[in-house]
């Protein structure tokens, strides 16, 4: 690998550590200010707003200067939403802070995905993204470690003893803390080398750039390798947002787990993603993508198995292998959709065009699922439901993918004849 390669890696993993140890800290800061346990859901959602909202420009953004320059704005706009949370006082506004750091993850996002497809040739791409998921699921498990350390009553009431006058209360102690590991990311992103890469748009108008990005979505969606993959990783990232909060309160409900010790289960399910990661990166190539579909299948299926868990270490058995199932089947999609994209559109808008669609799959489920929680669903009707919602669909893009198969074969085959003819 590149020496850059390890220096992106490097800086990705203190700014996802941080954007997982901030949501753990920011559910916290909600039950002390009595929010309704619907609001708790709502963090994500407004955090992954701005990558749906700002799709259109964020590719471009992504594209018009050196990315690790693009990443260092994107972890100082973090920066500022953590200031802005530690200064609020109401659940609302709290959540319009936790927004802002959204919008550095947003402008963040094409940038750490496209470098790779900037500084290695096509045939890295999977072990490369296989890195970069097994260490960005290293930085979820420590991270939400970390998060549910820094609202553990005994490393809470030290942080607070020790830190200056202006900090009184646990969770902004946290808060803090989480700032300094955004810090560490910017300072990072400034050793980030130049690809050399031609970086000058040749429009910044908004309304090219909104048909622009409207044309990429388009050809992404139209193409029959593209589609299938930005399928599969759209519902990945919508299921595996809606999953962490369900993790959360199936561990209350069926371990009798509070939300730090919740919290830890969260990482388990990440140390399970980063095994799949790592064994999808040794053994599927980017010609062999595909084959992994059927296990997106499977993970809905073992998800139900949650619902007849009361034991801890059975909870964590089952947990891991949800996540080595995920993991397995996300990365080669993912390095497919980037190989494709980068074809079709280059590499921040390819990116662009799939933060849009992965995470307006992320709105929609959590929305589904915070309108459970209002309704007071079970949480074991939601398990249910949510992991026949996954196998059935995974069962249609599967066949999905078989039709375009047929297709192309046929295709193939008359072009084949038209030749002898």
């Amino acid at each position: 690998m590149e020496r850059g390669f390890y220096t992106i890696m490097a800086a990705q993993f203190f700014s996802s550590l941080a954007d997982n140890a901030l949501l753990v800290v920011a559910i916290a800061f909600l039950i002390d200010l009595h929010a309704p346990t619907y609001l708790t859901p709502m963090l994500k959602f407004v955090f992954v707003l701005f990558y749906v909202v700002l799709a259109p420009v964020v590719g471009a953004f992504a594209d018009s200067m050196p990315k690790g320059k693009v990443m260092f704005i994107s972890n100082s706009i973090k920066i500022i939403g953590c200031l802005l949370l530690f200064l609020t006082a109401h659940q609302y506004t709290a959540l319009a802070a936790y927004g802002v750091v959204g919008l550095g993850a947003a402008a963040y996002s094409p940038a750490k995905y496209g470098i790779l497809t900037e500084l290695l040739p096509p045939g890295k791409l999977v072990v490369a993204n296989g890195w970069m998921e097994s260490l960005t699921v290293a930085s979820i498990v420590i991270g939400t470690v970390i998060g549910g350390l820094l609202i553990t009553p005994v490393i809470t009431s030290t942080l607070v003893d020790l830190s200056p006058a202006l900090i009184d209360t646990p969770t902004a102690a946290g808060i803090m803390v989480v700032a300094l590991f955004y810090t560490t990311a910017a300072i990072i992103n400034l050793f980030i080398p130049n690809t050399g890469i031609d970086h000058r748009l040749l429009k910044k108008n908004p309304v090219f750039l909104f048909h622009d990005f409207s044309h990429c979505v388009k050809l992404l969606w139209t193409d029959r390798l593209g589609q299938i993959s930005l399928a599969v990783t759209t519902l990945f990232w919508g299921a595996g947002a809606t999953l962490q909060f369900i993790v959360l309160e199936w561990a209350e409900t069926a371990l009798g787990y509070a939300l730090n010790q919740a919290a830890l289960l969260q990482g388990v399910v990440a140390i399970g993603i980063a095994s799949g990661a790592v064994l999808a990166a040794k053994m599927i190539s980017l010609r062999r993508s595909v084959t992994v579909l059927p296990l997106g299948i499977a993970m809905g299926m073992v998800v139900i198995l949650m619902i007849l868990v009361k034991d801890l270490w059975i909870a964590v058995i089952l947990l891991v292998i949800i996540g080595a199932l995920a993991g397995f089947f996300v990365v080669p999609m993912n390095a497919l959709l980037q190989h494709r994209g980068y074809i079709l559109m280059g590499a921040g808008h390819s990116i662009a065009v799939q933060n849009f669609n992965e995470n307006l799959g992320i709105l929609v489920m959590l929305s589904v699922y915070a309108f459970l929680i209002w309704l007071d669903v079970n949480i074991y009707a939601v398990i249910a439901l949510f992991g026949l919602f996954v196998s059935t669909t995974m069962v249609l893009v599967r066949q999905w993918h078989i039709n375009n198969q047929r297709k192309q074969d046929s295709l193939h085959l008359i072009g084949t004849r038209n030749r002898q003819i």
